[in-house]
């Protein structure tokens, strides 16, 4: 069972920076790839980060390349994700992701993943 827990979820204003941390306990970290997904009112979820177990793969949503960051710290068994630029469109709750079966790749589809946080409420204001 891996436990996974988000915080750093704000209030910013557009053009503002956010930095969301999800902490991982329950199995050894680098056993997983680890993704960001995101979900708004009425919409749903969608994927906007993933990163493999070292961390020398990423991959991004073309609504949030150039502006995010995902970085992994396997000796703290965390996860980060850095958002610049912010926009009022990426108002949302944000979840982290943990996918076993997945640890070298970087999947963009939720099916991959195993194990999710309970969400950060991230809300930007224009």
């Amino acid at each position: 069972q891996v436990q996974l827990v988000e915080s750093g979820g704000g209030l910013v204003q557009a053009g503002g920076s956010l930095r969301l941390s999800c902490a991982a306990s329950g199995r050894t970290f680098t056993s997983y790839a680890m993704g960001w997904f995101r979900q708004a009112p009425g919409k749903e979820r969608e994927f906007v980060a993933a990163i493999n177990w070292s961390g020398d793969s990423t991959r991004y949503a073309d609504s949030v390349k150039g502006r995010f960051t995902i970085s992994r710290d396997n000796a703290k068994n965390t996860v980060y994700l850095q958002m610049n630029i912010l926009k009022p469109e990426d108002t949302a709750v944000y979840y982290c992701a943990a996918g076993l079966n997945v640890r070298w790749l970087v999947p963009s589809s939720w099916s991959e993943y195993d194990y999710w946080g309970q969400g950060t409420q991230v809300t930007v204001s224009s």
